[in-house]
């Protein structure tokens, strides 16, 4: 089933001799349980093609439909309720509050829509990321590795149509790595989720259902991995 339909997105930045165009007529179908890794050299318009499937940049034209819901006909509010129940994201940086435990910091998206936490499904993500020992510890007292898990679990923990990842290995060593890339391809795979991510490492695109390269805010390549 289509989960992520993008029909002739296009972003420019500037205007006349300074204007950009790091999107150029993207179009793109998604399907419910895919894992897409998206690679390209830097400024090839990946991260901005993320922003803009996860309603955090707007397009200069366009479309990007999300669970058959027209994402930029959407006011402000209703895209950020959106993007609170539909998407999560996962950063190279962390981007965990600093004064909330792991727990907090997990429970967040569902604590702002006041949304009743079931317990038995909460417990069942913080098994699945090995956090139970430290899920009342700030993210100071963690590890990179350990930090990028909550993050994991935050975007996790409100069941979201689309998973978004930038680089998310960015900032750890290759053993952390393998275990965030495992992670995210189980907890997809149990939830049925849609898993996007950026990333630089052909070995960590070459794990995905499908590789789409980028270059020149143009998908050159769009391939099913049937290695995987």
């Amino acid at each position: 089933m289509e989960v992520v339909k993008v029909k002739e997105l296009s972003k420019s930045y500037g205007k006349g001799n300074t204007k950009v165009d790091a999107l150029k007529n993207i179009n793109l179908s998604i399907n419910q349980g895919e894992f897409v890794a998206v690679v390209g050299a830097s400024g090839s318009g990946k991260s901005t093609l993320l922003h803009l499937l996860g309603g955090v940049d707007k397009p200069t034209s366009g479309k990007v439909v999300v669970d058959g819901v027209d994402i930029y006909d959407l006011s402000e509010t209703e895209l950020a309720i959106f993007r609170r129940r539909k998407v999560g994201f996962i950063f190279q940086f962390y981007n965990l509050v600093p004064v909330m435990t792991v727990e907090e910091n997990m429970l967040l998206p569902l604590l702002l829509d006041s949304k009743k936490v079931d317990k038995n499904e909460f417990q069942e993500l913080i098994d699945i990321l090995g956090l139970e020992e430290r899920k009342h510890h700030l993210p100071n007292e963690l590890s990179g590795g350990q930090q990028q898990r909550a993050s994991i679990g935050r975007a996790l923990a409100y069941k979201p149509s689309i998973v978004l990842a930038d680089e998310p290995t960015g900032n750890l060593d290759s053993k952390n790595s393998k275990e965030i890339i495992d992670l995210l391809k189980l907890s997809v795979r149990k939830y049925n989720q849609t898993l996007i991510l950026i990333t630089h490492d052909l070995n960590i695109a070459s794990q995905a259902d499908r590789i789409i390269t980028i270059e020149d805010g143009r998908i050159v390549r769009d391939e099913v991995n049937y290695s995987e």
